[in-house]
C-alpha cells in the first residue's frame, strides 16, 4: 500500500522507533545550483509561479490558454520551532503539519530548553504533479529547502537541501519534491503562492523506504556546489 492510498495524519505521523537516517548533502542555492529545481525569487510579487496546462490523453491537443485557467491560491506559510518539533501551517490552504523532528521522533520533546537543532528529520515528501509553489521569507531570514526532482520513481539519493541566506525566494517547479522549509530560526513567515487547484502525491519514507530523510542545518557541512 502506498501513501496516497490512505488518508495522512499530518500532525501524528506514524513512525516507527530506530529507522536509519539518510542523510542529504546541503549545498548554497544559487541560479546555477538550482537550475532543473526552480528559480530564485527576488520579486514574489510579480514573480510567475508555473501551473500545467491539463492533459489530454487522444490525439487532439488542448486548445492554447485553457486548461490553466484555476488561478492561485496565496497567503502566510507559518513555520515554527517547540523544542525538537517543526510544525508549518499552511493559510493559503488551511493546513497545519508536524514537518520533522531534530532528534529522533520518539525521544523528540516539545518542552526541552536547548534543544539541538544540527538537523531536521523528515518522514514525509510531496509533489504537485500540476503547478509549482513559491515560497519567499517576509523576515528576510536564512532557511533550508530539501527538494529532489527525478519524478514518482524517486530514491532517498536524489534529495539535495539547498541553503539559502534569507535574501530571496524559491519557486519550485512542478513535480519538484519537497516539504517545505526549514527555518534556520525559531520562527519564519513566508509568502506562499501555488495553483488553487493543485494536487498532492506524497512519499512516505519510513514506509517506503524504511528510513528517516537527515536534513543537514549546520553550516559546517555547507557545501558551495
Amino acid at each position: 500500500m502506498s501513501a496516497a492510498d490512505t488518508q495522512i495524519d499530518y500532525m501524528n505521523p506514524d513512525v516507527p522507533k530506530d529507522l536509519p537516517l539518510f542523510e542529504m548533502p546541503l549545498i548554497r542555492a544559487t541560479p546555477e545550483t538550482f537550475a532543473g529545481y526552480g528559480t530564485i525569487v527576488t520579486d514574489f510579487a510579480n514573480h510567475p509561479v508555473p501551473i500545467t496546462q491539463w492533459p489530454h490523453t487522444g490525439w487532439r491537443k488542448v486548445d492554447a490558454g485553457t486548461g490553466d485557467e484555476g488561478g492561485y491560491k496565496d497567503g502566510i506559510f507559518d513555520f515554527w520551532w517547540e523544542g525538537d518539533v517543526l510544525l508549518g501551517e499552511n493559510m493559503a490552504v488551511k493546513s497545519k503539519y508536524i514537518l520533522g523532528w531534530s532528534e529522533r521522533p520518539e525521544v523528540a520533546q516539545r518542552d526541552t530548553e536547548i534543544p539541538n537543532r544540527s538537523q531536521l528529520l523528515i518522514w514525509h515528501a510531496n509533489h504537485h504533479p500540476d503547478g509549482g509553489q513559491l515560497f519567499y521569507p517576509l523576515d528576510n531570514r536564512p532557511f533550508v529547502a530539501a527538494l529532489a526532482k527525478t519524478g514518482d520513481d524517486m530514491r532517498p539519493e536524489d534529495w539535495v537541501a539547498f541553503y539559502c541566506d534569507g535574501s530571496f525566494g524559491i519557486c519550485i517547479d512542478a513535480g519538484i519534491w519537497h516539504e517545505a522549509i526549514t527555518p534556520l530560526s525559531e520562527r519564519s513567515r513566508f509568502y506562499d503562492k501555488q495553483g488553487a487547484v493543485h494536487a498532492r502525491v506524497s512519499a512516505d519514507f519510513p514506509k517506503e523506504f524504511r528510513c528517516l530523510m537527515a536534513v543537514p542545518l549546520d553550516l559546517d557541512k555547507l557545501q558551495e556546489s
